[in-house]
This record gives structure tokens, sequence and C-alpha cells, in this order.
């Protein structure tokens, strides 16, 4: 049987784990900070390290070993100020390793940057507003040329604004924090973490030896207060109030999220990765999520 390795143990990372965990022999992750016992130890054959990329930091040699044995090799961790810490620590051993042979990266589709709304696919080109997408495109080149010069297949995969349990309109609604922002022709896709861990599995188990790139989005791009009134009608209560855009109080990094204006096409993941969509829409995605208790 095969073994995987994550780098950046997060909320995609996990649910691909959770979900499709049980078809390899042995999965070793990494996170930034191993948190309680309990917590990292609740999946089974699942053994965690602490790297956190840091160029001062000597990774524990725990991490080469589990990373030199691993046949499929899941890239979560964001790229730093200096790029990729993945690559920067461990790219010689990844390229020469053998018996690697499938690699996904998961990105942003961030890395398109404005569109004015238009429909684009995973040819469009890229024009990242911020350092961080700027980042993002570098790397996805670096791990794609890997690829090329070593044989393995490469996935890079673009997610949209991510939600699942725990994660989502719900949930804030019924904490407080919900807010229900509005901007003429603004839209944006989303993707739920269930689909996501499918696009994982799907590229994971392409049989043929390629470098691609897939966009990792929802059927349905859409104006951002909608899924808020839509996770209000669930909960059987009054949305936020409307606020315009312009009067907004956000962070920079915010700020930066709403310069994106883009409908991302999902078609090539769906004909061509062969991935279909459990969640095609946030009400599909919000009505389960409802009906398994978030929110209450």
């Amino acid at each position: 049987m095969s073994e995987l390795f994550v780098f950046g143990l997060g909320f995609s990372a996990q649910g691909y784990v959770s979900r499709h965990g049980a078809g390899y022999q042995r999965i070793t992750a990494t996170r930034r900070q191993l948190r309680d016992a309990a917590t990292d130890t609740a999946t089974p054959r699942l053994t965690l390290h602490a790297f956190d990329g840091s160029a001062t930091t000597t990774p524990d040699p725990a991490i080469a070993a589990a990373l030199s044995r691993a046949s499929h090799l899941l890239v979560s961790a964001r790229p730093d100020q200096a790029g990729d810490p993945t690559l920067r620590h461990f790219g010689d051993l990844i390229a020469g390793a053998t018996g690697l042979t499938h690699i996904v990266y998961l990105s942003t589709v961030g890395v398109y940057g404005d569109h004015q709304g238009a429909v684009i696919e995973e040819d469009a080109e890229l024009r990242p507003g911020s350092a961080r997408n700027r980042a993002r495109v570098t790397v996805e080149q670096q791990w794609l040329e890997l690829g090329r010069a070593t044989g393995k297949s490469v996935h890079v995969l673009r997610l949209a604004g991510i939600y699942g349990p725990g994660r989502n309109q719900l949930v804030k609604i019924r904490d407080g924090v919900a807010h229900r922002l509005i901007r003429a022709g603004q839209v944006f896709n989303r993707i739920h973490v269930d689909d996501i861990a499918a696009a994982i599995d799907a590229a994971f188990n392409r049989a043929q030896v390629e470098q691609r790139v897939w966009n990792v989005t929802d059927s349905e791009p859409c104006a951002p207060q909608l899924p808020v009134e839509y996770a209000a009608e669930l909960l059987g209560v009054a949305p936020p109030p409307a606020i315009a855009f312009e009067d907004a109080e956000l962070t920079p990094m915010a700020r930066s999220f709403w310069s994106g204006n883009k409908r991302v096409s999902n078609r090539r993941m769906r004909e061509e990765l062969g991935v279909t969509l459990a969640y095609p829409s946030y009400r599909e995605g919000l009505s389960a999520l409802a009906a398994a208790g978030e929110g209450r």
C-alpha cells in the first residue's frame, strides 16, 4: 500500500486525510505547532511532526525519513517571505525520492487577480494583486518545474473560498460575526472542504504522468451577500444589516481579497479530472451543514 506525507495539516488537508486516509498504509504530516495529544492522535496511522519552515530552525530528521518513504505528497503549507518552506528545506530530497510519484500542491484562485467579473479558466492571465499571491504564482511554477524535471506527476489545485464544518456562514451568524457587504457587480466562488478532498483524491489517482493546474471551485459564483442571506434563512433569523463595501472597515488583507472579481470556471475539473461536486453551490453546502446542526 502507499504512504502519504502532508506538509501543513490544516483545514483542507485534514479534510482529505479524514475522508481518504484509509487508503494509505501510513500517513505522516506536519503542523507549525503540535496541539494537544488527543487532537493530534485522533486519526489512525497518522504521525505528526512540528515544522514551521523557519530558515533558522533545523527540521526534525524524522521528517526527512518519512518523506523518503512516501509515495504521495500533499503540500498545503503556504509560502513565506522567503518562498516555499517545503522546497527550501526538502526540495532536493523530494526531487530525488524515487518512490515519490504523485504530488498535489494546494494553491488559490487569488493568483488570477481581477478579471472584472469575466468567466475564466486555467489558462487565464495571472494578475496577482498582492505580494502573497505573487509568491503563490512563483511557487506554483517551481512545483510544476520539479515535476517536469523529475518525471513526477504534479497537480496544482487552485482553491476558491473554503467552507465546511465549523467554518461557514451559519457559524458566523450564530457567533454574531457575519457581515453582509454589498458591492455592485462583485462575485466570488467558494468550495466545500468535502469537494476539495474529492479533487485531491482524483488528482492523486490520475494514471498518467503529467503536470497540470486545476480550478477547484463550485459551479455558481455569486454575490457575496447571498450565502449570508441563505444561511440566515436556514437558521430562521434575520440576516445581518447590509453594509456598503465603501463603508466597511476591512483589514488590508480582506480588502485585497475583494479586489479580485471573477467567475472561475470548474469545467476542466468536472470534465477532465472527473470530479462530481457533492455541493455545486452554496445552497447545497449550507443546507447539508444546517441539517448536521451547524449554527445551532
